[in-house]
């Protein structure tokens, strides 16, 4: 039997926008990041998410951030996080 390889995938979704953080990123750093940010009345909290990029959000009284972590698949981690590179919203026109 074949051993499966797993990786821990976090996920970072402030309001209505959520980001695939990059593995190895320090999410307790990141958690008091924010309750700083939200205690000081507000500020920009930057983290590096998948797709080799850096995302800053505006944390305030108001923000609502959910963190998850799981644990997924190697193989379905790297689709996902391929599928990334794609996600986001784009003015057409």
């Amino acid at each position: 039997m074949d051993d499966v390889r797993t990786l821990e995938r976090t996920r970072v979704a402030v309001n209505s926008d959520s980001f695939l953080l990059t593995p190895g990123e320090d999410i307790e750093a990141i958690k008091q990041r924010i309750e700083d940010a939200q205690r000081a009345g507000g500020g920009f909290v930057e983290f590096a998410a998948a797709g080799e990029r850096t995302v800053s959000v505006l944390i305030s009284s108001h923000s609502h951030v959910v963190i998850t972590i799981e644990t997924v698949q190697a193989e379905r981690m790297d689709d996902e996080a391929a599928a990334t590179q794609f996600e986001g919203v784009f003015d057409l026109l």
